[in-house]
């Protein structure tokens, strides 16, 4: 019986997760089947336009959940798991399920900010609190802000902000911008221009999921920018940024972009291409800090020496979110208030260092710039250079009737 249990979706769509893992999820699951476990609904994307975060979120979701023995402040918890594909519309009926026949107390998972979006009104209209690891849309951040929404990655607009910070530091006279048409992508920019006081020669919006960039490779070798500021998060980066150096381009334009198009997933699939790309980020491999060498040498040993990106980090740290507040609650998720009175205090051990909700649910955090180099080992990395923003809350939140 609790084997069949096991085979069910819960587990299965952890594709990468060791057999360790996977087993011990399992024992969790079948001894707990009849006890009324605390139910975690987390939208995967591991198929889609953002399969590559996805896969990354996956693994980090999975290290936690082993470390913890598959339980939230040592409770007993069933983690309902599937694949939304990065599609709003897919993502709005299997969350409309996740609360309704599954009854889950807890979500987290999709990576896109239009699919958060999309599957928001369901979730806060059923009290379920959403931990996103990733997406964090400007809708949520200022009067549309939810108690039930808590952005424990980021909100969109920051990460840009920071590389707009750098931009103006570095004294760019001119430069061009370039994302994908959707409200992180429209957030980018808006985030960018904000600190960036130069001249923006171009705005380039290109398609979700596109791979193929000759027609912005033309614009930007007439428009003749001293940088340029792109933010293409997985297949996207990877291959918009081959294409660039493969053009030239790199002789005389300068990247800068945001972690999301230049972490450890992207170096990976482009290698070399990718020496001395500025970027900007809240969290990186090298922060010197105990729970971010604990879990970056935890993950290392999980998953064949290679480094988590961001994306496996701000998932690793929901969980222990979760976990810190279900301790602080007795286990009593269903006590809403309790848990998310529990769930703002944020009182877990983030990888990222210092790390505190402002009253819009978003976090007030570190940016830094780093540079793509080679480590000691010779091998293609990123390495921090300095802090660019520090305690840096957004720009909505005054405009959030949160307290």
């Amino acid at each position: 019986m609790a084997h069949k249990f096991c085979s069910f979706f819960r587990v299965q769509s952890f594709a990468r997760v060791t057999a360790l893992a996977a087993f011990a999820a399992c024992t969790s699951l079948s001894a707990i089947a009849q006890s009324g476990p605390i139910k975690v609904g987390i939208a995967l994307d591991i198929s889609g336009p953002f399969a590559g975060p996805g896969a990354e979120a996956r693994d980090g979701f999975a290290l936690a959940i082993k470390q913890l023995g598959g339980k939230l402040g040592g409770q007993p918890v069933e983690f309902v798991q599937t694949d939304m594909a990065g599609s709003p519309d897919q993502a709005k009926q299997l969350v409309d399920r996740f609360v309704q026949r599954e009854k889950i107390d807890l979500f987290t998972g999709p990576i896109a900010s239009n699919v958060a979006l999309a599957v928001a009104p369901s979730l806060f209209a059923a009290k379920v609190p959403y931990l996103s690891n990733n997406a964090g849309p400007s809708q949520l951040a200022g009067a549309g802000c939810n108690a039930y929404f808590f952005g424990t990655a980021y909100q969109n607009d920051q990460f840009h902000e920071a590389a707009g910070q750098f931009a103006a530091d570095q004294k760019f006279g001119r430069m061009v911008v370039l994302a994908p048409n959707y409200p992180a992508g429209k957030d980018s920019i808006t985030g960018f221009k904000r600190k960036y006081k130069g001249v923006v020669a171009d705005e380039i919006y290109t398609k979700v999921g596109q791979l193929d960039y000759a027609t912005e490779l033309a614009q930007l070798r007439a428009a003749k920018p001293d940088a340029l500021y792109f933010f293409l998060p997985g297949a996207m980066g990877i291959n918009f940024i081959k294409q660039f150096v493969g053009a030239g381009l790199s002789k005389d334009i300068t990247l800068v972009t945001s972690g999301f198009s230049a972490d450890e997933d992207i170096i990976g699939a482009v290698g070399e291409p990718m020496l001395g790309l500025f970027n900007t980020t809240h969290w990186a491999h090298d922060l010197d800090n105990a729970a971010n060498k604990a879990f970056v040498a935890a993950f290392r040993k999980e998953y064949a020496g290679r480094y988590p990106s961001l994306y496996a980090a701000q998932a690793y740290d929901v969980i222990a979110a979760m976990d810190a507040a279900v301790k602080a609650v007795g286990g009593k998720v269903s006590d809403k208030e309790a848990l998310t009175k529990a769930l703002a205090k944020a009182q877990f051990a983030s990888v990222r260092g210092s790390f505190r909700y402002a009253n819009n649910h978003f976090p007030v955090q570190n940016f830094y710039l780093r540079t793509i180099g080679k480590n000691a080992e010779g091998r293609v990395t990123n390495k921090t250079l300095k802090t660019v923003l520090e305690g840096y809350g957004d720009a909505y939140s005054s405009q959030c009737g949160l307290k």
